[in-house]
């Protein structure tokens, strides 16, 4: 049996994620819906590989029979986590993904009762969305409990975009943003709000966006009031304030078509150069009436984080740590998963 299910392996994380796994002894099977990629990169890497598309549960449900467990990889979730979950469960599989879409995070807490029922676990979100963060925010609820305010940012100095983040950012370019507030979600338009953050080695703006710690951060911590921010160079934020005007025109289908392939044309992803030299931060800081407690994680470029923190979450799971149900990587595995990493610091402000 192998060790897990890797569906969307030849996307740029789905590749990544199964390099590092097989140089660290895993054994993933390998899957997507494109036989010639499935079968080149499953060949390159002396795996076993399966072809199907999410709709042909037959198939599905045999390659699911095959692993131990499930990473889904093929984005954007919001169309294709429901297909996966529902096999997880018919299968009493555990589920992990890489997401990091607010409403994906969100329609996992609906299936809690079913996945202890079946004995398996529902972690999505086992990558940069949002392992550092949410595992910052349970740490600073620990050292300030009952706080009532919960602000984090997110900062990648020249951080690039794969094309399945890139096509997750244009499908969710109509939808605004999203903050939470006396424990409800609220929306508000992109770049809502801005505010500094002192990193300690550097200070930088940063704007609001629509992350999924707005849910994540919630469960974890119970803290009722949270914004998340992205610190980006001012013609970014520029960008972002303009789809509070122009985003609808991403849902007419030949724009957005024409998006699509535009996405499409451009590096899959960073170079491996930029991943290995580049940085990445989080800043976090809860309140609570008049106290306070701040810090920040230095952790490496996003997409490295998100494999090595995927397989750390699989190899928990294969020994037998992950509790069953709906969890985050926080509640599933305590604040300190991310320290674990290699290569992460967490400083105290």
């Amino acid at each position: 049996m192998e060790d897990f299910l890797l569906y969307g392996a030849y996307g740029y994380t789905g590749q990544l994620i199964a390099k590092m796994a097989v140089q660290e002894g895993l054994r993933p099977l390998l899957a997507g819906r494109n036989a010639a990629r499935t079968k080149a990169l499953a060949e390159s890497l002396g795996c076993a590989y399966s072809v199907f598309a999410l709709e042909d549960k037959a198939k599905l449900d045999e390659a699911m029979q095959r692993c131990q467990m499930v990473l889904h990889a093929a984005g954007p979730f919001e169309h294709t986590c429901q297909q996966m979950a529902e096999a997880c469960l018919r299968n009493r599989k555990t589920y992990l993904d890489i997401t990091g879409e607010l409403q994906v995070f969100e329609y996992f807490k609906t299936r809690d009762a079913e996945a202890r029922a079946a004995g398996i676990t529902l972690l999505p979100g086992t990558g940069f969305d949002v392992v550092p963060s949410d595992c910052l925010a349970a740490w600073l609820s620990q050292q300030l409990p009952n706080a009532d305010r919960l602000t984090l940012a997110l900062y990648s100095p020249g951080g690039k975009l794969s094309h399945g983040t890139a096509l997750t950012v244009l499908e969710n370019a109509s939808k605004g943003g999203v903050i939470r507030e006396g424990g409800k979600l609220r929306k508000v338009p992109h770049a809502f709000h801005s505010q500094k953050f002192d990193f300690g080695f550097a200070e930088r703006s940063g704007v609001t966006i629509p992350w999924g710690d707005l849910s994540t951060a919630y469960t974890s911590t119970g803290i009722p009031d949270i914004r998340v921010y992205n610190c980006l160079p001012p013609s970014s934020v520029k960008g972002m304030r303009m789809i509070n005007y122009t985003g609808w025109l991403t849902r007419i289908g030949p724009i957005r078509s024409y998006m699509r392939r535009k996405i499409k044309e451009r590096p899959a992803g960073p170079s491996d150069e930029h991943r290995q030299n580049a940085r990445s931060y989080i800043w976090g800081e809860v309140v609570r009436g008049t106290e306070s407690k701040r810090a920040y994680l230095d952790l490496p470029e996003g997409y490295t984080l998100t494999a090595l923190a995927t397989l750390a979450v699989i190899r928990l799971v294969l020994a037998g740590k992950a509790p069953h149900g709906y969890q985050t990587p926080a509640t599933a595995f305590g604040p300190d998963l991310i320290m674990d990493i290699p290569g992460v610091s967490r400083v105290v402000l």
